[in-house]
């Protein structure tokens, strides 16, 4: 079965403006002492969309766009941060070495506001 045109072009326009927050949270990381390791790499549990060091901690970040801020408050879950934690699990051994700390967090972005960096949003 065809998907209807405007439901490829929305998910097209969604995948750009996903990709386009993730380029803005690495910027904004970065720019706070951050060195972005590796963007979107997949795991057999899923996706983390960015993997930042700072010192010896190693973050697996959630990268979450929305069209506007108050949508933002509902974009992440704990099903999705289990998801992220998953796939932390698998890709520890490539990024993070002994004595590293190791955290799942989230940067929020919407246009017109800076990103919102919320450390250790995963306590599973």
């Amino acid at each position: 079965m065809k998907r209807p045109r405007q439901a490829t072009n929305d998910r097209k326009a969604a995948e750009n403006r996903g990709r386009e927050g993730e380029r803005r949270a690495a910027w904004w990381l970065w720019l706070r002492g951050w060195r972005i390791l590796d963007r979107r790499v997949r795991t057999p549990a899923g996706e983390v969309d960015l993997v930042v060091r700072k010192g010896n901690l190693v973050a697996f970040v959630e990268v979450k766009t929305r069209a506007t801020a108050a949508e933002l408050d509902f974009a992440i879950d704990e099903r999705r941060l289990a998801r992220v934690a998953a796939a932390a699990e698998y890709l520890m051994p490539r990024y993070a070495g002994p004595g590293d700390d190791i955290r799942v967090d989230v940067v929020l972005i919407a246009p017109g506001k800076l990103p919102r960096h919320i450390e250790n949003a995963w306590m599973g």
